[in-house]
């Protein structure tokens, strides 16, 4: 699926932090897979990891202020090889203007931006209607690359043709043939799935105790099938689950929001489904307000999860 990349001053994060709340339904919908620097983790090389979105990832978001323009790192490692990727068509930018500044004279200026009319986010008497028009910004580029994001992943196998096929002027758009999958399959998926849903919850709660001082966070892996997270405010509980996988009673990921909970008990649950094409979660949407039904990717079922756990801090 199409990769977006949030190039951005650090001193608009809670602008970022508003906006990726707005794109979390495309994630969850397998559109998109967002990146930004929060997500380097200890001991990796910052730098290096930034080029590799920047060179890479398909759609790149640049969040325009005068804190961005400022930055020599923005300006000139981020943006000026985001736009030399945008010219030659390997990547798609948009830019955001956050903030009231002198941005129509710069590299970027030639691009149509977000909001409407370049309208600084900040300037808009609801800003999550500005965030809205970002995010169906995005959604638009993401299912123009749908396709070619999608080829590009396939493995280099699958991609090779003929010499006879090689002039592709001349074919069907309708090139899709249907899959099956086993149970071993679904297992697998079932497992990974567990895993990465751990592993978000473990380092979310680190970056949210590192954001907010009255704020700690416990992470415990209790086996291979179960783990909890508490978060405290100020030394006093404000919320827990437990997360398990499988039990006698269903097959799926299940959320139960209180620690330690019997595995015969949950307030929703994420199931394997699949269709001709690929393997994906989908929720019981027994939450108030859960969508039932939406294709989630590993990370959407991680987010859906998250937002219950946190809902009572916000």
């Amino acid at each position: 699926m199409p990769s977006v990349f949030f190039s951005y001053s650090h001193a608009d994060e809670a602008l970022r932090d508003q906006l990726e709340k707005q794109l979390a339904i495309l994630k969850r919908q397998g559109l998109i897979e967002t990146w930004h620097d929060r997500r380097i983790d200890p001991g990796q090389e910052f730098g290096g990891e930034i080029d590799i979105h920047v060179e890479n990832d398909d759609i790149i978001l640049l969040l325009i202020s005068s804190d961005f323009l400022a930055s020599e790192y923005c300006y000139e490692k981020e943006m000026l090889r985001a736009v030399e990727r945008h010219d030659r068509k390997e990547a798609i930018v948009i830019p955001v203007i956050l903030r009231d500044c002198l941005w129509h004279d710069t590299p970027f200026g030639k691009i149509l931006g977000v909001p409407t009319d370049g309208k600084p986010v900040t300037q808009w008497p609801d800003r999550d209607q500005a965030f809205r028009e970002v995010a169906q910004a995005v959604q638009k580029a993401a299912k123009r690359l749908g396709g070619s994001a999608q080829s590009q992943a396939l493995p280099e196998a699958t991609q090779s043709v003929s010499p006879m096929m090689a002039d592709p002027g001349i074919r069907s758009s309708n090139l899709r043939v249907s899959k099956s999958f086993t149970d071993r399959d679904r297992d697998a998926f079932l497992h990974e799935a567990f895993d990465y849903i751990a592993k978000y919850f473990e380092s979310s709660l680190t970056e949210l105790a590192a954001r907010n001082p009255e704020i700690e966070g416990t992470f415990r892996r209790i086996d291979a099938n179960r783990f909890t997270a508490v978060c405290y405010r100020a030394g006093k509980k404000v919320s827990a689950c437990t997360i398990f996988m499988g039990s006698e009673h269903f097959g799926g990921i299940a959320f139960s929001g209180s620690e330690n909970a019997a595995t015969n008990g949950y307030n929703e649950q994420l199931t394997v489904e699949a269709d001709d094409q690929a393997l994906f979660m989908k929720s019981l949407g027994m939450g108030f307000g859960r969508q039932e039904g939406v294709k989630l990717t590993f990370e959407g079922g991680a987010e859906l999860y998250w937002d219950m756990l946190i809902e009572q801090l916000q």
